[in-house]
């Protein structure tokens, strides 16, 4: 947000209401600046300025950046007819400036991070970024060593030009292993595992980056970055 700033615009964009109900608002004296009352559309606020909004002190908020424990059944969107979206699992202002970096399927679990900001969020998504994304997998047939090396050397994708870039993989069990990839093709780990005649069973995020999933988090919590886990992108 740029100031000055009209007041109903500021208004508008902390409260989310439209410019008309801001604007019904102003006139019946529902707005303050500096403890008095403004009914004029196009007062100029400052940054300096506090500005209450029926009795209610309305804050410029600057990037945000949180970790949600993601469960399963819930969409990565900001809206969807069928299923809830994770955004539905937060409570926090001025929703609708928040979007997801990084998104996991229907029946993932695990990590998903959820900012403001975008240029970090192009950080965190963009492969030419090389950010890592750690999974947890369980197969339904146990893995052999040939496909092991077969996920590292970087498999080809049914309609896909080239192969994957090579990922890194440890094998955990029989049938589980951990893999770390740094591209975010559609399904990418579900078709890499199909690709070496495997099948995913359970499909869970643990780390994007530098920022692993806070294991005090339950499915469905979330939290605030630290300024650490940030900087890490």
């Amino acid at each position: 947000m740029k100031f000055p700033c009209r007041l109903d615009k500021f208004i508008s964009h902390l409260t989310e209401l439209p410019r008309t109900k801001t604007k019904a608002g102003i006139k019946r004296k529902y707005a303050k600046v500096n403890g008095t009352v403004i009914t004029s559309f196009d007062y100029q606020v400052t940054e300096s300025d506090v500005v209450l909004w029926q009795d209610k002190q309305l804050e410029v908020l600057g990037d945000r950046y949180f970790m949600l424990n993601k469960p399963e059944g819930y969409v990565c969107a900001t809206s969807d007819e069928l299923h809830q979206t994770v955004l539905e699992l937060l409570d926090e202002p001025v929703m609708s400036k928040l979007h997801i970096a990084g998104r996991l399927d229907l029946d993932t679990t695990g990590l998903v991070l959820i900012t403001n900001d975008g240029e970090w969020s192009h950080k965190v998504t963009s492969p030419k970024y090389q950010k890592y994304k750690t999974y947890l997998v369980e197969t339904l047939e146990p893995m052999t060593d040939d496909a092991l090396q077969q996920l590292r050397d970087g498999v080809q994708l049914h309609g896909e030009k080239g192969l994957t870039q090579p990922a890194i993989v440890e094998q955990l069990a029989e049938y589980s292993v951990r893999i770390a990839i740094c591209e975010g093709k559609y399904h990418q780990v579900k078709r890499m595992f199909a690709a070496v005649g495997n099948k995913v069973e359970v499909l869970h995020r643990e780390k994007i980056a530098g920022i692993t999933l806070d294991q005090d988090l339950a499915p469905g919590q979330y939290r605030l970055l630290t300024a650490e886990e940030i900087h890490s992108i």
